[in-house]
C-alpha cells in the first residue's frame, strides 16, 4: 500500500487577474498563499507527511509546496523535492497572456472552449521568435529542442508527463513511500487520467481545484483503492 497526494497550486496571479498562463512563471496571489497554507493544514491533520515530493520548474507551485509545508512545520531541506519540466502546466501557446473573457469575445465562446477543452487541439502556438526567446530561459535550460513546445494540447501534456510517472514517481511508490505531486490543473488532471483510467471524454468533465488535496491510496500494481478530496 502506498500513498500519493496530488496538489493542484494555490491561486495564481494571473487566475486570479483572467488570464491565460500556461508556462509563463506568475507567483501566487495572496489567496492563492492562503489555499497553499490551508493545504498544509488539511495534509497534517489527516496525518500525513511526505516522503519527498515532486513538483513542477514553476513558481507558482513551487511557492505552494514551501508554503504547505511550512503548515506541516517541516522545515527546508527536511524532504527530498524533485523539480521537473514534465510537471509544468500546459503550454498555451499564443493565448499566454491573453484575458480570458477578451479571447471567447474575439474568436468565440466554441473556439475558445475547443482551445481549452479538447483533449487533441491545440491552441494557435506562438511565434519561432517567441520560442527562441524561451529557449533562452534559464528555467528550461534542460528541456531538450524537440520537447519545447510551441503550444500543447492535453493530449501532449499527458505524453510528457506519463515518462516522469514511470521514471520518477512510481518507482518512489513502489518503495512504499508517501508522495506528494504539487503540479498544476492540467498536468495533475493528466495524472488522474492515468490513475483512474479515464477515457479522452471523461477526463474533459475532470477540474481539479486550487489548493486542494486529492489523497490516493495505491496497491502494488499502483492501482487505486481509494481516492478523496481533503475538503471542508
Amino acid at each position: 500500500m502506498a500513498t500519493l497526494a496530488l496538489l493542484r497550486h494555490g491561486q495564481s496571479e494571473w487566475n486570479l487577474a483572467n488570464l491565460f498562463t500556461g508556462w509563463v512563471d506568475v507567483d501566487l496571489s495572496p489567496q492563492g498563499e492562503a489555499e497553499a497554507s490551508a493545504a498544509g493544514q488539511r495534509l497534517r491533520d489527516a496525518g500525513l507527511v511526505p516522503d519527498l515530493v515532486h513538483t513542477s520548474l514553476q513558481k507558482r507551485a513551487i511557492r505552494t509546496v514551501e508554503l504547505a509545508l511550512k503548515e506541516m512545520r517541516i522545515g527546508n531541506g527536511d524532504v527530498p523535492v524533485t523539480r521537473s519540466w514534465r510537471l509544468n502546466e500546459r503550454h498555451y501557446g499564443a493565448l499566454q497572456g491573453l484575458d480570458k473573457a477578451e479571447t471567447a469575445a474575439k474568436y468565440g465562446d466554441e473556439q475558445v472552449k475547443q482551445w481549452r477543452r479538447s483533449y487533441a487541439t491545440r491552441p494557435p502556438p506562438i511565434t519561432d521568435d517567441a520560442w527562441v526567446a524561451q529557449r533562452k530561459e534559464p528555467l528550461y535550460a534542460e528541456v531538450p529542442d524537440d520537447a519545447l513546445p510551441h503550444c500543447e494540447s492535453l493530449e501532449d501534456v499527458v505524453a510528457r508527463m506519463l515518462p516522469y510517472w514511470h521514471d520518477h514517481i512510481a518507482g518512489d511508490l513502489r518503495e512504499g513511500r508517501t508522495v506528494f505531486v504539487v503540479a498544476h490543473g492540467n498536468s495533475l488532471r493528466a495524472l488522474v487520467m492515468h490513475l483512474d483510467r479515464l477515457s479522452e471524454e471523461e477526463v474533459l468533465e475532470l477540474n481539479i481545484p486550487t489548493g486542494v488535496p486529492l489523497v490516493y491510496e495505491l496497491d502494488a500494481d499502483l492501482s487505486p483503492t481509494s481516492s478523496r478530496y481533503l475538503s471542508n
